[in-house]
């Protein structure tokens, strides 16, 4: 898969990417990442991004223009087709499943908005809008790395064992169960015995049923979804 990011300062990509899971992901040629300076599309000495929003109002919004030509030739000059992904808080809450969705495209390319935000015409140019959710950030970067990161992990190949993606929470509309290590009592804190008794059946159904309890507890929400899912 290529991934792009489109920002006016795309310095910010590169040390997060280059590390741990992002990099190994580079480095087995699961993933291609590709940073563009928006300010490369601008025609003025200023290099100029940002105007005074129509009709009054605070802080200064992203111009149309270099965000269509920077889009238009990033697909055009890319290998791969790209879907086209802005970043913004009324975008459709991102999700697991959605990352799931994202990991089979064959390219992405994610638009960060700075500023109070952007045209409202340049929103023509994405295939979808994702929020992380109901806040707002300075900009669109660190929402974009978090979704190219929930993404990238669940291409084939990029966690090593397939079955830590399909253990994880939100897979099957549930957290995941509580998880332990050594030592098996630490501060007078146990481990369930179960956990320890070597009998997979037995773990199996508890780790079932404790993710259910951690998301009644944790998430009721997640479980109304669930309930009005089977009944849809």
């Amino acid at each position: 898969m290529d991934i792009h990011f489109l920002s006016v300062i795309p310095e910010v990509f590169p040390s997060y990417l280059d590390a741990s899971i992002m990099g190994r992901a580079q480095a087995g040629g699961h993933v291609r990442f590709f940073t563009h300076n928006l300010r490369d599309w601008t025609h003025d000495r200023h290099r100029t991004v940002d105007d005074a929003p129509f009709g009054g109002g605070q802080g200064m919004l992203m111009k149309p223009e270099p965000l269509f030509e920077a889009v238009s030739a990033i697909r055009e000059g890319a290998e791969a087709p790209l879907k086209v992904v802005f970043l913004s808080p009324h975008g459709t809450p991102f999700s697991q499943g959605k990352a799931r969705e994202l990991s089979r495209e064959e390219g992405l390319l994610f638009v960060s908005g700075r500023y109070e935000g952007m045209d409202e015409r340049v929103f023509t140019l994405a295939d979808e809008v994702i929020s992380l959710g109901d806040f707002v950030l300075t900009g669109g970067e660190l929402a974009a790395l978090a979704v190219a990161d929930a993404t990238v992990r669940l291409i084939p190949g990029v966690l090593g064992n397939e079955l830590s993606a399909a253990d994880e929470s939100f897979e099957g509309g549930l957290l995941e169960c509580a998880q332990y290590t050594r030592p098996a009592i630490f501060r007078g804190m146990a481990v369930p015995e179960v956990l320890l008794s070597g009998d997979h059946a037995k773990v199996a159904l508890w780790r079932h049923e404790n993710a259910l309890e951690r998301t009644r507890r944790l998430r009721p929400d997640l479980l109304d979804v669930r309930e009005v899912s089977s009944h849809a």
